[in-house]
């Protein structure tokens, strides 16, 4: 294998490796705020993506296309931490495990029926051609524009976590729940705003996505699996290392597909998995903390 094909592998799966940063973020933020999972996010990803591509064919503007499909990202990602999450919370059991793999199962089911079980290709203004680089390797502006996007809404979401009231309330809550009650911050709203930042994230993640791949029922399967090894990988309390490690699994599972076969391109993902939880379960930027008994 010469570099030209190395260059070339690296750079495509980078790209699918930022989106399974962009989804593992979200679970990230659920899990600081209310150590709980959206395990229906993949589904919401899907459900959002839809409702985007169904704006698009009424002819709908893209600068208002998108927001629209954010908003409604949002909406679910608020829906299901009200139905799934919040009750067996106020518990404090895990029944929102299973919850939220029902909500994502109804949100798959309602997807069949609405849009169909075909897969359909997702119109964008950006185009399709490669630009080449150096030494040959070529990008596509789809590509380049995930890796844009992925930036930007993690510096936007960052930026709102630690520079406005509401997020500094959301990050003394994902610090210190009890003290952050104390001083007068709802923990209650402060996860509730975590799994609308969730929705939002996923659904900007679909619309980047599907115009490299496609938008169907089952487009979110394998990349729900893959950004959950991320964040574990990474760790479920750092939120700065995703992108490290949702590249280098992408550039890892680009090569392995090459090289092995097609078939053998979840296994990195799945290894990175058991190697994570078997080595080091706090995720390799991950802090370990301890609890007084």
């Amino acid at each position: 294998m010469d570099g030209f094909i190395i260059g070339q592998m690296a750079v495509s799966g980078a790209a699918m490796g930022l989106i399974y940063a962009l989804v593992a973020y979200g679970f990230q933020m659920t899990y600081a705020t209310s150590q709980s999972i959206n395990f229906g996010q993949g589904e919401l990803l899907m459900v959002s993506t839809f409702v985007t591509l169904s704006l698009i064919g009424l002819g709908l503007p893209t600068w208002l296309v998108v927001p629209c499909g954010l908003l409604f990202g949002a909406l679910l990602g608020l829906f299901v931490e009200r139905a799934a999450v919040r009750y067996a919370l106020e518990q404090k059991n895990e029944g929102w495990i299973l919850l939220t793999i029902i909500v994502g199962l109804f949100g798959f089911s309602a997807a069949e029926n609405i849009w169909g079980r075909d897969d359909r290709p997702f119109p964008t203004p950006i185009p399709a051609e490669p630009l080449d680089l150096i030494g040959g390797v070529s990008v596509t502006p789809r590509e380049l524009s995930v890796a844009v996007g992925v930036i930007l809404v993690m510096i936007l979401v960052e930026t709102f976590r630690r520079r406005t009231l509401l997020g500094k309330a959301v990050e003394a809550v994902s610090a210190d729940r009890d003290a952050a009650e104390l001083m007068g911050i709802s923990a209650t709203t402060a996860v509730a705003i975590s799994y609308a930042l969730a929705g939002a994230v996923a659904a900007f993640a679909g619309i980047l996505v599907a115009p490299i791949t496609s938008v169907g029922p089952t487009m979110a399967s394998a990349l729900i699996l893959k950004a959950f090894s991320v964040a574990v990988v990474a760790g479920l309390t750092s939120g700065s290392g995703v992108a490290l490690v949702g590249i280098f699994l992408g550039v890892l599972e680009s090569l392995a597909s090459f090289t092995i076969g097609s078939g053998w391109r979840e296994a990195p993902g799945l290894c990175l998995l058991i190697l994570a939880l078997a080595l080091r379960p706090t995720g390799v930027f991950g802090k370990t903390t301890i609890r007084k008994v």
